[in-house]
């Protein structure tokens, strides 16, 4: 944490939100939605993925994203990547975080990156030796991201022993950061705050990320359960765009900015300016077409007497 936050929000909106849509938005809309972010005081945002073109033309364009962000400053630069050949991409461009991802579940892993578990271990273990070999390098974090944490619709149940074994596997080779998700928005409070109390405490003193869908209404009780467990990273997109594309029946991601409110109404502190995170919604919407946005905050607004704890 810096001294003018106690939580850290990551905008995953230009990689998870864009990735479920139809759209193509052109390269210089994403640039200024990025800079209306940064302008609230977005403190992280995941720019785009390094995936083949022709799998997600969508994120075709994730190295130039990287490289404007660098320009805009002030905020971490983190990017998604499914494998080597993508971490090395991200490395080259000049992420600041990496985020790799793998499925708790062994279904959902096989039909979302083609390999066994163990195979995507074998995978990290290599990201995290090519960034440790990369001259120049060194700032960059590997994280090591869960999906499907807490359900999967092509397994079902997930065994939380599966979400432990592999987080801690994770951790052993190298990760600077864990991050656990819940895909397709099968996770209830009661079960994050259980399954993150004994991750946070395995992970030590590496950071936990925390990243929801809202399929079944649980997003922000999910968000708030992780936060009480010591989760500190909470991701959201802005208007609740997303959802994973090899995951069917998964909807969008936490809204972003009902997240904040909810977190600077309890006095929590983001480090997001309200009035200017609505105005980058402003932007990206401006450039969606008929896609549907979602999130209760923009229409209702602060309630009589409201003051951010940011602001305190």
């Amino acid at each position: 944490m810096t001294p003018d936050r106690d939580i850290t929000v990551q905008e995953v909106g230009p990689r998870d939100g864009l990735q479920a849509t139809d759209i193509i938005m052109p390269t210089q809309a994403k640039i200024a939605w990025i800079k209306a972010l940064a302008a609230a005081g977005m403190p992280q945002i995941q720019v785009g993925s390094f995936v083949p073109p022709k799998l997600m033309p969508q994120l075709a364009d994730t190295a130039e994203l990287v490289a404007e962000a660098k320009k805009i400053g002030g905020f971490s630069i983190s990017v998604l990547v499914p494998n080597l050949r993508g971490a090395q991409n991200a490395i080259a461009a000049g992420a600041d975080q990496i985020n790799f991802v793998m499925s708790a579940s062994e279904p959902h892993n096989l039909n979302n990156v083609r390999k066994t578990r163990e195979q995507s271990l074998e995978e990290f273990a290599g990201i995290v030796a090519a960034r440790n070999d990369t001259p120049g390098a060194e700032h960059i974090r590997v994280s090591g991201g869960l999906a499907t944490c807490f359900g999967c619709t092509i397994q079902g149940t997930v065994p939380e022993a599966d979400v432990f074994h592999y987080a801690e596997q994770l951790k052993a080779l190298g990760a600077d950061k864990i991050g656990l998700a819940d895909t397709v928005g099968y996770g209830n409070p009661a079960q994050v705050k259980r399954v993150y109390r004994h991750v946070v405490d395995m992970a030590d003193d590496l950071p936990v990320g925390a990243h929801f869908h809202d399929t079944r209404g649980l997003g922000l009780a999910n968000c708030f359960a992780a936060f009480e467990a010591g989760a500190t990273t909470l991701d959201g997109a802005q208007g609740g765009l997303g959802g994973c594309p090899y995951a069917p029946g998964a909807t969008g991601n936490v809204v972003t900015e009902d997240l904040v409110f909810m977190l600077e109404s309890m006095g929590v502190r983001t480090g997001i300016n309200l009035d200017l995170l609505l105005e980058a919604r402003a932007v990206m919407a401006s450039h969606l077409g008929d896609e549907p946005t979602h999130g209760t905050f923009v229409k209702a607004g602060v309630p009589k007497g409201f003051t951010p704890a940011t602001a305190i």
